[in-house]
């Protein structure tokens, strides 16, 4: 095989980065391999000219969607002409579906010989199953997260391979970064989300949540980790908190508060996975704009949200989503899992095993599958 060359497109943050590790491991196994595409920071660290910045293409949700609908659609038709233009040996797209497999289709339907790979197959387990055949019109093979996908992919025509999640490789504290946490009352990890209306929504709710705690531990202490976009928003609306909050953006600090928190109040996402990868037990909320929420009601084919309880084929993690996102509701759980951390411990271990803790590095495996794909 001579040189090889990709056309890589991620969309948000968690795409950047298994982007860059894929990057990175297809130049170890492939020294001069060439990218051009879409990218963030650390695809950019790994030698990408993006092009153009990728924070354009961060909108989550139905609803939030449509006021940027035009300049995405122009996104979508540059990027096509540009993969297409570059000529490259395979188009690989991050996640992000609503807009990188508009890219693939207008890409596919250009040069239907061209390999196209998708990186995190869509969560057709959870809802909307059509998608998966919807996306095999335009995708050839898929590397999938999480290990009950490849048969999901598999029947709707595309070839899948599971390349295990990043959380399984990202560096745990050192016991020196977890001492810094150490205190007298509980430590309490709260997470409300790292976009601007995630926060706007559950800052509320959990500091509600935090003065029905603090009546039973009033020696309660809560660390807040939180991206730097919003950490000025996350200051102002914890200002009134009960528990004054130890706001956290150095990722150092993060990874010691992750591993000395005694629990975690979360927002749904990913984040439960890094808390897992922890053993930090923890109770999930969340809420959004009541069309999108209803929207994504009707159309639910699981009862759970949380990958924890997925992975782990439990339902060990308790979850209050939508209208049951309530302090009266959410505090009962928190306290009961203070008093008794046990019963999450088996689930997270399980969920990262089945992750592939202990394997070949994902970044690593993704970049087989590709070169096998292609």
């Amino acid at each position: 095989m001579g040189a090889l060359s990709f056309f890589i497109v991620a969309g948000e943050p968690s795409g950047d980065r298994l982007g860059a590790a894929l990057m990175q491991a297809l130049r170890m196994l492939h020294p001069d391999a060439r990218f051009a595409g879409v990218g963030g920071a650390l695809m950019q660290a790994q030698g990408l000219v993006s092009l153009f910045a990728m924070e354009e293409l961060s909108v989550m949700g139905i609803i939030e969607v449509l006021p940027k609908y035009r300049a995405l659609k122009r996104r979508i038709a540059q990027t096509a002409a540009a993969a297409l233009a570059a000529a490259p040996d395979a188009l690989i797209t991050i996640d992000s579906p609503d807009f990188c497999l508009r890219v693939a289709g207008l890409v596919k339907s250009a040069r239907p010989n061209l390999r196209t790979i998708h990186y995190v197959a869509p969560s057709v387990w959870a809802w909307r199953p059509k998608r998966a055949e919807k996306m095999a019109r335009v995708i050839d093979h898929v590397l999938a997260l999480l290990p009950f996908e490849p048969p999901l992919m598999q029947a709707a025509g595309m070839s899948c391979d599971f390349v295990g999640h990043p959380v399984v490789a990202e560096p745990i504290a050192s016991a020196e970064e977890a001492a810094a946490f150490a205190g007298d009352g509980p430590l309490i990890l709260c997470l409300p989300g790292s976009r601007r209306g995630e926060v706007s929504r559950l800052a509320p709710i959990f500091g509600a949540v935090l003065a029905r705690v603090k009546q039973v531990h009033p020696k309660a202490r809560v660390a807040l980790p939180t991206v730097r976009g919003v950490a000025d928003l996350v200051q102002d609306l914890t200002a009134d908190w009960p528990i004054a909050p130890q706001i956290i953006t150095d990722p150092a600090a993060k990874r010691g508060a992750f591993a000395a928190a005694d629990v975690a109040l979360a927002a749904s996402g990913t984040v439960s996975l890094e808390l897992a990868a922890n053993a930090c037990p923890m109770v999930i909320a969340y809420d959004m704009n009541r069309l999108t929420l209803w929207l994504m009601a009707l159309a639910a084919l699981v009862d759970t949200v949380t990958l924890v309880n997925l992975v782990s084929q439990t339902r060990s993690v308790p979850e209050f989503i939508g209208k049951n996102c309530t302090p009266d509701a959410i505090a009962p759980a928190l306290l009961a899992l203070l008093r008794d951390p046990s019963a999450q411990m088996s689930a997270m271990s399980d969920t990262m095993q089945r992750l592939g803790r202990g394997g070949m590095p994902p970044g690593l495996r993704a970049a087989h599958s590709v070169l096998e794909a292609i």
